[in-house]
């Protein structure tokens, strides 16, 4: 049913502040760098389907990921998903080819060079500061971030009123 959540995963694959950022091929986000991930399937529970996941996109058996929360994105078109977010710290490595996208290794301090979804800074941003979160990010109908508040702490982290 249109409007109802999809459920993803979002799995953070890093070395330090060196993050394996995949370039979109396709839809949502496309030419964009996301971490790896996708759809919880059917009768899968999202640890699985993150170890799943980073085995299919960047072809390496990580032997656990650690939870590090949530983001919820709202939008009035078809753009809305519950991912839990997962990350590992793994070794550096030559990515494979995926049929997902390019995959490419970049560094925290450089996220602002290169296209990449204005939620997901955030997520970066906690889980190097080692901080558990639950994003809510509200959009409008073009899929233009608006607002995102990170309800453990009670903080607005963007708002799009304070980017004009």
């Amino acid at each position: 049913m249109e409007g109802l959540k999809r459920v993803a995963v979002i799995c953070v694959l890093r070395k330090g502040t060196n993050f394996l950022l995949l370039k979109r091929f396709n839809e949502p986000n496309k030419d964009t760098y996301v971490p790896v991930g996708g759809k919880v399937d059917a009768y899968e529970d999202p640890y699985h389907a993150a170890i799943r996941e980073v085995w299919e996109e960047a072809g390496i058996k990580v032997p656990a990921m650690r939870f590090c929360g949530t983001l919820v994105e709202t939008s009035p078109v078809k753009y809305n998903w519950m991912s839990f977010i997962y990350e590992a710290e793994i070794d550096f490595f030559e990515p494979p080819l995926c049929n997902e996208g390019v995959l490419e290794w970049h560094n925290f301090e450089n996220i602002h060079s290169f296209p990449t979804p204005k939620t997901d800074f955030f997520i970066y941003e906690y889980i190097l500061q080692k901080k558990h979160f639950a994003f809510n990010a509200l959009y409008d109908d073009k899929v233009n971030l608006l607002f995102m508040n990170e309800e453990i702490e009670n903080k607005v982290v963007f708002s799009h009123e304070s980017q004009n």
